[in-house]
């Protein structure tokens, strides 16, 4: 794998390998036996996502390049290709890159470092996809036959394109839900309503509604009520039904605030999962690419 931009890269038996590693990383120290460096290229605000790639690096002893757009030659009008060339000339070994376009890894076909997909436009999340498989992973101890419906703005959403198509291809029963105009009609999965998800799913991802990429905003001030997991909905769920959100978290918006915590919600969860996740991924490309050598990995543990 030459780069880490599409969870649909991974075979089943790839993505049951990173979920034991990333376990196996939990309870490991990790020291590098040479120096590394991953630069993190966000040109999008981010914080579980960024933060969580700056510890799983520094837990694993990379050195951490971290890149500022507002202090960068971006604004002299330096391209993205040229950027990330930048950081591979200087000696970067790995680039995490989030940006706002759908398809801005095709600019970079030439760049010899390998890349990992930290968030691209509405398009893919995958790193956010493989630690939500590792959160229900953990819960239920298989995909097969679970009940998932990922509820809000789909139509805007890379996280519902990243983990509905792996949940599928996993044996899950992926259904979805949304406001009217929410909806994306290129996923070819079925839309149910909330009331009727709430009682037949395993597992309930919620998702906010992404005001940054709309057109126009919407008003939110009865979404709750008609479209959100309120204490009512939550009363009607299965006892083992579990709440996802890959955050940030609208409280009182798609989600009541009392739900964020309560016994059923495994948000933060989530959140100390991708952690672990990016371990696993950043050396999984490191070893592809013959940046790390698997045998000295050993020793590092």
């Amino acid at each position: 794998m030459k780069h880490f931009i599409s969870i649909n890269q991974l075979t089943n038996e790839e993505v049951y390998h990173l979920l034991d590693k990333a376990e196996t990383f939990r309870s490991i120290d990790y020291n590098l036996p040479n120096q590394i460096f991953a630069a993190n290229l966000f040109f999008e605000p981010s914080t579980r996502t960024k933060m969580s790639f700056t510890v799983a690096e520094k837990k694993m002893g990379l050195e951490v390049l971290d890149f500022q757009v507002e202090a960068s030659s971006l604004k002299k009008g330096e391209s993205l290709y040229d950027t990330v060339k930048t950081f591979e000339a200087i000696g970067a070994n790995v680039a995490v890159i989030r940006h706002e376009s759908d398809d801005w890894f095709r600019e970079l076909d030439q760049i010899n470092i390998p890349i990992i997909n930290a968030g691209a436009g509405t398009k893919e999340h995958p790193t956010q996809g493989m630690l939500d498989l590792l959160t229900i992973y953990q819960e239920f101890g298989k995909f097969e036959n679970l009940n998932i419906v990922i509820v809000g703005d789909i139509k805007h959403s890379r996280v519902a394109n990243s983990n509905a198509q792996i949940l599928h291809r996993l044996g899950a029963n992926v259904y979805l839900c949304a406001a009217p105009g929410f909806e994306d009609t290129t996923m070819n999965f079925p839309y149910i309503t909330l009331d009727e998800a709430i009682r037949c799913c395993d597992v309930v991802m919620m998702l906010r509604v992404q005001h940054e990429r709309h057109d126009h905003k919407m008003g939110t001030n009865n979404y709750l009520s008609q479209f959100g997991l309120t204490l009512e909905r939550e009363q009607q769920m299965m006892n083992h039904a579990i709440i996802l959100h890959p955050a940030p978290v609208n409280r009182g918006v798609e989600i009541d605030s009392a739900l964020v915590e309560c016994s059923r919600s495994r948000i933060f969860k989530q959140m100390s999962n991708g952690v672990y996740i990016r371990m696993a991924i950043l050396e999984y490309v490191l070893q592809e690419w013959g940046i790390l050598d698997e045998y000295l990995v050993k020793e590092c543990y």
